[in-house]
């Protein structure tokens, strides 16, 4: 459902590719957990796939639609839960979610209905009249996500999506991920808590200087027989990836 190929992108002024040729692809009916050190290429990664920034090279496929010829029919399979909440502050909950419900044609009946379900999820139906910027931080990453999921896409992309929730929307949360999900939709889930994506996915991507270190499903890391948990994979594996990319600063301040 989501398939990236060969994708890098560089930043002007930066002469390391922040995402190096990197390449994955998520099933129907997959979690894919999605980790790396701060500073790692996770975000620009999910910014190129999401259509935020350009890339150089490679591409990006949503659903059979190829994001850079024809990124409308790309977009519309995507419900994007950013790390930094992008919302309209001037208007009301409910005004910025009838906006994203007009931008993807959810009719009324459903807009209402799904709005209600999640109002009460998300225990947010007192603040929905009111303006975002009167939100609090929990409060607003609440409404992103919200209005991520209420055309109910094909594809959720989540970038941190449970920094400032409370536990009950959290649970929530990671439900709503499975249920979707399990409808024979994808979920890719970008996150810093290793527990949370060991619990939930079903395959985890690790990656580190833009480049992607493993790929492999939660089954096949507890079948290895090296009785390593998640977080002790990732500390490895990074580990041992600051220390090439190391070595490739001083070969190339080497060939200099």
């Amino acid at each position: 459902m989501l398939d990236i190929s060969n994708l890098t992108k560089t930043y002007s002024g930066n002469p390391r590719p922040s995402v190096d040729n990197l390449s994955l692809s998520v099933r129907e009916g997959e979690i894919y957990g999605f980790i790396g050190p701060n500073g790692a290429g996770k975000s620009t990664t999910i910014k190129c796939m999401t259509g935020i920034v350009g890339f150089e090279s490679g591409s990006v496929t949503v659903c059979g639609a190829d994001l850079k010829s024809d990124p409308l029919a790309a977009k519309r399979q995507i419900g994007y839960v950013s790390d930094d909440h992008m919302l309209y502050e001037g208007l009301t909950g409910r005004e910025f979610v009838n906006f994203v419900c007009d931008v993807f044609d959810v009719p009324e009946a459903l807009r209402r209905e799904r709005l209600e379900k999640y109002l009460e999820l998300f225990s947010l139906g007192d603040a929905i009249g009111k303006q975002i910027k009167t939100y609090s931080h929990g409060m607003k990453q609440k409404l992103n996500i919200i209005g991520a999921l209420i055309h109910e896409p094909k594809v959720w992309i989540l970038d941190e999506p449970m920094t400032g929730l409370d536990p009950k929307s959290s649970f929530h949360l990671k439900k709503l991920m499975r249920e979707h999900a399990d409808k024979g939709n994808c979920v890719f889930f970008s996150s810093h808590v290793l527990d949370v994506v060991e619990k939930v996915c079903d395959r985890v991507g690790i990656i580190d200087g833009g480049r992607l270190l493993a790929d492999c499903t939660m089954a096949q890391l507890r079948t290895t027989g090296l009785d390593e948990s998640l977080e002790e994979l990732f500390l490895k594996l990074t580990d041992d990836s600051e220390h090439v990319l190391k070595e490739d600063v001083t070969e190339e301040e080497s060939a200099e």
